[in-house]
């Protein structure tokens, strides 16, 4: 899963932290990884077309295309950069978004009133899960998958207080 709980399991104790980040099919050593064998494997053909004026009508359309890749893979990977970081002690759940460009969104509420809700069809995504607290309502885990925010949701609901609003 790519969120991962505070050492201690949130129903024993009153202080706990929780971090989401997205999925990551392609680590930073695979990035290049997969960059040198698509390089080998497309420019092993012009080892036909060696010493030829061919060669040299080929291989910048080659380089443009390996150099496409990769800028699509690294802005891709970029963008991918988040992390959403929420800790709770005995009087404040803190929920803090580091977002791909730098921003820091923040969002603090009393513990005790912070509710979990679950929409599985109303939101943005599928499952889209929310806490209410103070005056706003905020998105958590937008970027997990469905079954992963089904998991979430669950989880959270055993780890904040009873939902008194409904």
């Amino acid at each position: 899963m790519p969120y991962e709980w505070s050492s201690e399991p949130p129903h024993q104790t009153t202080r706990w932290e929780l971090s989401l980040w997205p999925y990551r099919s392609l680590l930073r050593k695979d990035f290049v990884i997969f960059i040198g064998a698509t390089g080998a494997l497309v420019l092993l053909p012009l080892l036909a077309v060696l010493g030829s004026p061919v060669l040299w009508g080929l291989l910048p359309f080659l380089l443009l295309m390996l150099g496409s890749i990769w800028f699509a893979l690294h802005v891709s990977y970029k963008r991918g950069e988040v992390l959403e970081e929420l800790r709770v002690d005995e009087a404040h759940a803190h929920l803090v978004r580091h977002n791909p460009n730098g921003q820091v969104q923040e969002w603090e509420a009393n513990r005790y009133w912070v509710s979990v809700h679950l929409h599985p069809k109303d939101g943005p995504v599928e499952n889209y899960i929310t806490l209410r607290g103070g005056d706003r309502e905020v998105e958590i885990g937008a970027f997990l998958d469905p079954a992963e925010r089904l998991a979430l949701y669950d989880e959270l609901k055993s780890a904040l207080p009873v939902d008194y609003s409904a």
